[in-house]
């Protein structure tokens, strides 16, 4: 269980702190809008991943007797990390994108999240994988998974928030700079091993 909660904590963290469509949107609308515009943005995720979550992962259930179709998902859940932890070690600043025009911003949460392609190739090729095989551990595994995942991502998230309204110098200092490249580094680590258990199944 120990395994699973600190994959989904790891995972968590990287992904709510991976620049993207929603990291930016928290950060513009917590500086246009306050703090609590910025916590209605991180909480997106929990409406928008839950309809994504069930399809890929009973798709998946319906093909894990298929060893090598699961090990080409695996496969391509590694080079989508390495994707993503590239992306975070090429992190330089955080973009402060204002130019979006004033609306509610957990609606507007939701639809830049249900847009964007990251959670549903995510939950294809990492996120339901990973679910399966914590199942065959035990239920309570495949949840804890699910929590801490959770828990780390609008948290940080959330955090991201607060240190926008707090220093917006902190996010082009040194310090977030290197926790971002850090969090890219551990995807490029995760990578691997989807890799290697993705070929051990053909």
């Amino acid at each position: 269980m120990i395994e699973f909660i600190t994959i989904g904590a790891i995972l968590g963290l990287s992904a709510g702190l991976s620049p993207g469509p929603l990291f930016t949107l928290v950060i513009s609308e917590t500086l246009r809008y306050g703090i609590k515009a910025g916590i209605r943005v991180s909480l997106a995720p929990i409406i928008t991943d839950l309809p994504i979550i069930l399809l890929c992962f009973f798709l998946l259930i319906k093909l894990s007797h298929i060893k090598p179709i699961l090990g080409s998902i695996s496969i391509s859940g590694g080079f989508l990390l390495f994707y993503l932890g590239y992306g975070n070690i090429r992190f330089l600043k955080a973009e402060e994108n204002s130019s979006n025009p004033p609306s509610r911003s957990l609606r507007k949460g939701i639809f830049v999240n249900a847009m964007s392609p990251h959670p549903y190739l995510f939950w294809l090729s990492v996120g339901s994988p990973i679910m399966i095989r914590a199942m065959k551990h035990n239920d309570s595994s495949m949840a804890t998974f699910l929590i801490s995942f959770y828990l780390m991502l609008i948290g940080s998230k959330i955090c991201l928030a607060v240190a926008t309204e707090k220093s917006r110098t902190f996010m082009s200092s040194r310090i977030f700079i290197y926790v971002i490249r850090f969090l890219g580094c551990l995807l490029l680590g995760f990578g691997i091993i989807l890799i290697k258990n993705g070929l051990d199944m053909f």
